[in-house]
């Protein structure tokens, strides 16, 4: 595959604090990354950082193998955008700032740019000092959409957005994935990212703490059985492998160590299993696993 982003050690230092200690992940063409971590934690500086807005202290970052702060110019030409709070000139509509973005980018598809702001239920006549938050969101995201990118870029995109329109830019991004482009996606939302991401790469204080698929990280972490049996559930207190063992009528509800899902099944197999549910852990799962506490 083909390596779009690259990032290797990434440092950056404000004064007494370190934001970014030492920050790896890559981007492969036609991948879509979700990039997530509380406030704080250095998503919004890696990315600035990747968009050639601040300089780096340490460690590498490329962009279609050039570097992100020397080469800025010439990577703009072929990214897309979208920052979690938009900001736009007041005296303009929203559809005079979405075509200035497409005439700044340099490229754009006048009739995708019209069927997005339909989609996006954008009154596009509306001077942008009217415009809501939401709004806002969605004149950047047209804008973004609208143009032919080889990396989109989104910072906490659907920010401000209702379901509804957050449900249509997963669909935007599924069309972007199906055509080979590359995402890096910063999402709060971690039901957003599950459905998208192809990796997770998962931040905290500055360092990667956890990075790969979802399937490679979810042996990490335990999954959640719901077990209903003809003897007495409660049997399986003690077996190895059992924890957080809660028995609610007839049913057992507990956490599951992976590696002692077959013994698990034997013991309860002795029980005359009537009901076996085992539920993966999810992304939120594996979230606050690292930051619990």
């Amino acid at each position: 595959m083909t390596t779009i982003l690259k990032v290797q050690g990434l440092q950056k230092r404000f004064g007494k604090v370190q934001a970014l200690s030492d920050v790896t992940f890559n981007v492969e063409a036609g991948e879509v990354i979700g990039f997530i971590g509380p406030n704080g934690a250095g998503k919004s500086t890696t990315i600035r950082i990747l968009l050639g807005i601040i300089k780096r202290d340490g460690g590498n970052a490329e962009i279609f193998g050039k570097d992100a702060w020397k080469d800025s110019f010439e990577i703009h030409k072929k990214i897309s955008y979208v920052p979690g709070d938009v900001s736009l000139w007041g005296s303009l509509t929203g559809g005079e700032i979405i075509d200035l973005f497409m005439k700044l980018h340099g490229s754009g598809d006048k009739e995708k740019r019209d069927y997005l702001i339909e989609r996006f239920e954008l009154d596009p006549r509306k001077k942008a000092k009217g415009y809501s938050k939401g709004n806002r969101q969605k004149v950047g995201l047209i804008a973004a959409l609208s143009v032919d990118s080889d990396l989109y870029i989104f910072d906490e995109p659907t920010s401000g957005l209702d379901p509804l329109m957050e449900h249509v830019f997963q669909e935007e991004v599924e069309k972007i994935k199906a055509a080979g482009k590359s995402v890096l996606l910063s999402s709060h939302i971690l039901s957003e990212v599950e459905r998208l991401a192809d990796k997770v790469v998962i931040i905290r204080q500055g360092e990667i703490v956890e990075a790969g698929t979802l399937d490679e990280l979810r042996h990490l972490t335990r999954s959640t059985v719901t077990l209903e049996t003809e003897k007495d559930v409660a049997k399986m207190l003690n077996v190895k492998g059992v924890h957080d063992f809660v028995q609610k009528d007839n049913q057992g509800i507990f956490s599951a160590d992976h590696k002692y899902l077959n013994d698990i099944l034997v013991e309860a197999t002795k029980l005359g299993v009537k009901k076996f549910e085992a539920a993966p852990p999810t992304l939120e799962d594996l979230f606050m696993r690292h930051y619990e506490g």
